[in-house]
Formats: structure tokens, sequence, C-alpha cells
């Protein structure tokens, strides 16, 4: 029998959700399953997931929506479900776990979610989804968080049943990294060269970039042969743009937006930072790892499953950012430590955080499903 998977997410870029999932499909699939991927096709939506998979196309679906949440997109599911002869539904984000569950349950297939992270925003209709989206959890076959902190989360505060949670630890695509890095010649070395720091991700609130911008103006007054890069958008774009104006930066900061060549660029940074609030296991920051950039950021749970300070990277206590401007003035002042930090913080990305094991660990799950069902 060929178990056939439908995985499912409410796009909103391409960032970490979107690019999880394609990184779980650039795995050949293991024998007897079948992947197709769908997403909702609303107002203002992306698909660039769809564009980037490397399922073919007759394996890739949109599921219309009128609105920002079509409840008739849950017929729409369940006609897929049923063309397609779908066996699990598998879902990524607050939308798509409610939208996904309730389809699941009305064409009377198994389900799985993946939560990627929570956040902790103000915005009122942002919390009512992550509180709908709690309560589905409940519905869920199994809930598969992908770091530690997001398994703590599921069971303590959403109080799901442990024995309905299955951690499966996130997994970046090497072999995407691998064929980038293939392409770029090496970094030239001087000894005057510019020391640059680099950032890939969304420009939201919970990545907490305005420390980034604190700790650079730090490293800035005292080494001004330094710049700072960062690739992403989002609603916090403009107001960084502003303080770094404000803090006398704006010359040696770069906004380069969303870029379709974002992995292009890790070459080129001296270190890669991170200052958010709250994380999963960050995809950006295994694959700075994975190409080999010595890795800088607060330590907060998520980024602690990637980062041991001084073994795979430097970490300074969340807020301190004068300790993390230290961290780059030492990277500066001795070179030599900062190849041996990416070296092995490459190292234990592909040792522990593949894409291939993340896909061995889903498949393994979605025949216990099928073939060995909960009771």
């Amino acid at each position: 029998m060929t178990i056939r998977v439908l995985q499912l997410i409410c796009p909103s870029g391409y960032y970490g959700a979107e690019r999880w999932v394609n990184a779980l499909l650039s795995v050949p699939a293991a024998e007897g399953i079948e992947q197709y991927l769908a997403i909702t096709d609303e107002p203002g939506a992306c698909d660039e997931v769809l564009k980037r998979s490397p399922l073919a196309s007759e394996r890739q679906f949109k599921v219309p929506m009128s609105s920002k949440f079509d409840l008739r997109a849950i017929w729409q599911l369940v006609r897929l479900i049923r063309q397609l002869e779908i066996n699990i539904i598998h879902t990524h984000g607050y939308k798509s776990d409610i939208l996904g569950l309730l389809a699941a349950k009305w064409a009377g297939i198994k389900s799985i979610c993946t939560p990627h992270g929570f956040e902790n925003a103000t915005d009122k209709k942002l919390r009512a989804y992550m509180w709908a989206g709690g309560k589905a959890f409940h519905g869920f076959d199994y809930v598969c968080p992908l770091s530690p902190d997001i398994e703590r989360t599921v069971i303590e505060h959403y109080k799901v049943k442990p024995a309905r949670v299955r951690l499966i630890n996130n997994g970046v695509d090497l072999q995407e990294v691998e064929q980038c890095l293939a392409q770029i010649s090496a970094k030239p070395s001087a000894s005057d060269q510019v020391f640059t720091i680099g950032y890939i991700g969304q420009l939201i609130s919970r990545k907490n970039l305005p420390a980034t911008l604190q700790a650079f103006a730090k490293l800035y007054q005292q080494y001004p042969r330094c710049r700072l890069q960062l690739l992403g958008d989002g609603a916090e774009r403009q107001a960084l743009e502003q303080l770094a104006t404000e803090l006398g930066i704006a010359k040696a900061t770069e906004f380069l937006g969303f870029r379709d060549d974002r992995l292009a660029f890790l070459p080129h940074f001296d270190c890669f930072v991170m200052t958010s609030s709250l994380e999963g296991i960050p995809r950006c920051l295994m694959e700075a790892m994975a190409a080999k950039v010595c890795v800088t950021a607060f330590n907060i749970p998520g980024v602690d499953q990637l980062i041991t300070h001084g073994e795979t990277g430097l970490l300074a206590e969340y807020g301190d950012t004068a300790a993390l401007c230290q961290h780059w003035l030492d990277l500066l002042a001795a070179p030599e430590r900062k190849e041996q930090l990416a070296e092995a913080g490459q190292h234990y990305v592909y040792q522990h955080f593949s894409a291939q094991a993340m896909e061995q660990a889903y498949s393994k799950l979605y025949k216990e499903l099928v073939f060995e069902p909960l009771s």
C-alpha cells in the first residue's frame, strides 16, 4: 500500500516554515510514501513555496480562499483529499492547522501538525489564531514539535497529552547549501577587509532586530571598518531603517530585502547574528552553520539547541548587546578562532540536523499511523 501525504501550509512569504516544507520534500520519499503539497490561495498570498518545490507540478495544488479565513476552503480540501486518495494531512501553522484538522475529520483521514514556533504577539487577530490553533492541537493524531522548547510549550501550556506528541528535530536541506556554495568563488582574504555581520530572516518583532542594530552600533564606534547586512523583509523594516539612522550606522547597514539568492551571501559573512526573543530551532542559523559561517546569538531556547557557547558558536545572554559586541571584537582579534567555531558548527549541523534524518523520522511516523493506528 502507498501512503499518500498532503502537506498543507498557508504561506506568508518564503521563510522558515515554507523552507522547512521544501526541505522535507527535497529528500526522496521513503518507499511506500507519496508526497503532495497544497497552499491556500488567498488575497495577498505568496506562492513562492510552490515555485521552489521539488515536487512535480501535478503534485502541487492551490486551495482557493476568497478572504483571509474562508471556511469554504475546508470543503475544497475535503474534495482534494478524496480526489487524491490522501491518507494523512500534515499541516504547518495556526491557520493551516485549523483548516487541515477540520478537513481531516470530515474526510475521515489521519492528521499531523508541526508547530514551527509561537509568537509573543500583541496583535489581537494573531492571538486569536494562536488560541484556536492551540485548541486544534488536541484533535490531531500527532503533534510534532521541531525543538524541545516547542515540545515543552505544547505539553505544558497547551496541555496536549505527551503520548500524542512526537519530537522530530528541525532539518536543513544540506544539498541546497552545498550546491550554492559550489558556485561561489572563495572569499578574498585581505588584512584590511571589512568585517561583515549578516542576518537572514523576517524583519518582525520577535526577531528583536533593534538589539542587533544596537550591538552593531557599539562595534561601529570601535571598529568603523564593519558593516551589517540584513536580508529579508517584514513589518518592522521602516522602523529599523529609522533606528539605524538614529544610531548613526545607516551608512554601514544594508537592508537588502527578500533575496532569492540568500545563500550566496553566506560565504561573505564573517559571522551571522541572531538576537531573537523567540525561536524554534532557527533554519537560517542552521543554514549559516552548514555554510561554515561563525554564528553569534542571544542565548534563548531553540538557539541553544544549535550553539554551545565557545564550541559551535558564541552566545550572549538575552538583551546583552555589550557582550554580543565584545564577541565580535574577539573574533576580529582572533580570526583563527572564528574559523574553528565555524568548522565545529558545520560539523554539528551535518551530524544532527539533516533533512534526510527528518524525512526518515516522518516516514516512520506516517507508517505507524496507517499500519499501527493509535487506540
